[in-house]
């Protein structure tokens, strides 16, 4: 599985954005996926899961409510809704996938054998 992120930009705080993963190969639709997200200096964090059936899905606290994570199997892609951006969250955002995982693994980002290139994310204030 190749996945490329993309939709990225320069907003202002209050904006919104969403963001696209394109995924090749026809497992995707079998795999769990994820966004997660890393700012200048820091670790790279977890953002939102999805399962691969699009039933189930996980956000950290501090987009809970804001982001809403989505997928479409039929087109190989996954989005990433942001509304209400903030400054906090300026960050290269990647998507990543792996086959079927355990709930607890899902914000775990040792969990994903496949990552896309991020795609950057700026909010000013």
């Amino acid at each position: 599985v190749q996945l490329q992120a993309s939709g990225g930009g320069l907003v202002q705080a209050g904006d919104s954005l969403r963001l696209s993963c394109a995924a090749s190969g026809r497992t995707f639709r079998d795999w769990d996926m994820a966004w997660f997200r890393q700012a200048p200096g820091k670790e790279r964090e977890f953002v939102a899961a999805m399962r691969y059936s699009g039933g189930t899905s996980l956000y950290a606290d501090s987009v809970k409510g804001r982001f809403t994570i989505s997928r479409d199997n039929a087109k190989n892609m996954a989005y990433l809704q942001m509304n209400s951006l903030k400054p906090d969250d300026t960050a290269v955002y990647y998507c990543a996938s792996t086959p079927r995982i355990a709930y607890s693994g899902l914000a775990v980002p040792s969990s994903y054998h496949y990552w896309g290139r991020g795609t950057q994310v700026t909010v000013s204030s």
